[in-house]
């Protein structure tokens, strides 16, 4: 498995976590396996940590690069860029 791991602010975590739950059937299309972490910095509850799992490191790439994406994101209301940490393997 390969995960990724995100961090962006969002200007009403509400409003996000709608939006966001509302994407699981396109993040599943494109390979995701449906295992997320979410955590909310203890400072800025609108400013999130996402762990997501996916089938390949390709497949997480691709995702990452659809601009729907960027879409979704702004309709999240999700402030400024994201800032992906890293694309990891469990070994």
């Amino acid at each position: 498995m390969v995960y990724i791991n995100v961090r962006h602010t969002c200007a009403d975590y509400s409003a996000w976590r709608s939006v966001f739950d509302g994407d699981e059937a396109r993040r599943r299309a494109a390979g995701a396996t449906g295992v997320n972490q979410i955590f909310r910095d203890a400072d800025d509850p609108n400013t999130v940590n996402i762990i997501l799992e996916w089938s390949s490191a390709e497949n997480a790439r691709k995702f990452l690069d659809d601009p729907a994406l960027r879409e979704v994101m702004q309709k999240a209301g999700v402030v400024g860029a994201p800032a992906v940490r890293a694309i990891l393997t469990l070994t």
